[in-house]
């Protein structure tokens, strides 16, 4: 218990007054204290000293109060005559005074300490005293290390740190996830984080709402997300961690909130699945190649490379070849269908038999112009309304769940034999560059088993 120099006398008539209400006040102010505390009249007598500095050094506070300075029971006797001149110089100097040296505990053990003294004046204004409050130096130092290490995080780091109030909405987000995010610091303070994200706020929300309620996970989570920036919506990859802030002044654990520490490694992401799709493709190519080298019939070899085909790179596909020789610039392209996919459920490629009748196209169908341009087409339908898209799929003779087309020419002997159409529903993206590239590797192979079937039909004389 914190204790003071308390002066007055005994009334003749009765015991003494009861202790007024601000020395109690005070002296519980004293003892909830995360610092020691001690001061010193102006006569550098120990007027107080509380529970901390009694944890740190063993002295009580009876054993403490009422002694002069610190000479003979606080410090060696060789530093005494330092140690106090360096406190009582505070009590003629302007501000706070900051010092370190080295205090004795009870048993005798020495202790590093960091104290900050400043004067305590009178109603004169003259010095009436000082107070000291310490701390043990490694405390000390590991406080400001905690603090430099936020200030750090929270201004230079090279990675995001976003403190998320237990509202789930930023409380304080340093410049990096101020960028990552696409707005000021400021400006995304206390917004929710569906204004800032197009896609993937579900999860982010779930996992920050799992940490408040469970604890800090024990990985980082790789999160797809979609930021509003105002150059347009931005496709990225976090890896995300996540740190259950609490209260350390709460005799309980108080959640404040949650630190999300991201990076952004979308860069890294799309290269690992850029590799793995190639890996796939690659390994496809060659099962495909093997069972078409099994299959007696050049026609069912066209089936099967379709089908390894299909695997991961659409939902349909649609086989028409040129109806007689190599088409001319002169001559209008007429296409026949040969294979397709089924298009209401999942099924392997079949063989439209030889009705010969041609496809109906309109002008300025992709397929048409794949042939035409002896190149890849791709084409997909308006982002609108799905009764837009089935419209848009049913004019070119597609399924109408067909969203995303790629047609790829057929070509053998310096010939064009047809074209294959690739199609994707909506659940996937849109054919991109590469995928082009890993179609007309597809349509090569088609193209060779295609001309060999000719070849054989011709010498058996069909």
């Amino acid at each position: 218990m914190s204790a003071s120099r308390r002066s007055g006398t005994t009334d003749e008539l009765g015991p003494p007054e009861p202790e007024r209400d601000g020395s109690d006040l005070l002296a519980a102010l004293l003892d909830g204290m995360d610092a020691a505390l001690c001061a010193f009249d102006a006569d550098s007598v120990v007027t107080h000293w509380n529970r901390e500095a009694e944890r740190i050094l063993g002295w009580s506070a009876d054993e403490a109060v009422g002694r002069h300075g610190f000479s003979g029971w606080a410090v060696r006797p060789g530093d005494a005559a330092e140690v106090e001149g360096r406190l009582l110089s505070a009590m003629h100097a302007p501000g706070r005074q900051v010092h370190e040296f080295a205090l004795l505990t009870k048993d005798g053990g020495r202790v590093l300490v960091r104290t900050q003294s400043a004067a305590v004046r009178g109603p004169d204004g003259k010095p009436a005293g000082l107070y000291c409050a310490f701390s043990e130096v490694h405390a000390q130092i590991d406080l400001e290390r905690s603090i430099a290490l936020s200030e750090a995080l929270l201004d230079d780091a090279s990675w995001g740190v976003v403190l998320v109030d237990a509202d789930l909405r930023p409380a304080v987000v340093n410049a990096f996830a101020a960028r990552a995010l696409g707005g000021g610091r400021t400006a995304l303070l206390g917004r929710p984080l569906g204004e800032l994200l197009a896609q993937g706020v579900e999860e982010l929300e779930s996992a920050l709402t799992h940490v408040l309620a469970e604890g800090s996970p024990p990985a980082p989570a790789e999160m797809w997300v979609t930021v509003r920036t105002p150059e347009g919506d931005a496709r990225r990859c976090w890896r995300s961690g996540f740190v259950r802030l609490a209260s350390p002044l709460a005799e309980e654990p108080v959640p404040l909130g949650v630190a999300w520490l991201f990076q952004d490694v979308t860069e890294a992401k799309r290269i690992e699945q850029e590799a793995a799709q190639l890996r796939f493709r690659a390994n496809q190519l060659h099962r495909a190649a093997r069972a078409a080298a099994e299959c007696e019939d050049p026609g069912e070899a066209v089936t099967v490379q379709l089908d390894f085909a299909l695997a991961g790179f659409a939902d349909h596909a649609l086989l028409d070849l040129v109806v007689g020789d190599d088409p001319s610039d002169d001559d209008p392209v007429r296409l026949v269908r040969a294979v397709a996919t089924p298009s209401g459920t999942p099924g392997p490629a079949l063989t439209a038999g030889r009705t010969e009748l041609p496809v109906r196209y309109a002008d300025g169908h992709p397929a048409l112009q794949s042939v035409e341009r002896a190149n890849s087409v791709r084409a997909s339908a308006p982002a609108s309304a799905p009764e837009r898209a089935r419209a848009w799929a049913e004019d070119r003779q597609w399924p109408p769940d067909a969203v995303h087309a790629l047609c790829t020419v057929l070509r053998s002997r310096g010939r064009t034999l047809g074209v294959v159409t690739f199609l994707r529903a909506a659940s996937r993206t849109q054919f991109e560059r590469v995928d082009a590239t890993y179609a007309e590797s597809i349509a090569v192979r088609i193209a060779a088993a295609l001309d060999l079937a000719r070849v054989i039909d011709r010498g058996n004389g069909a």
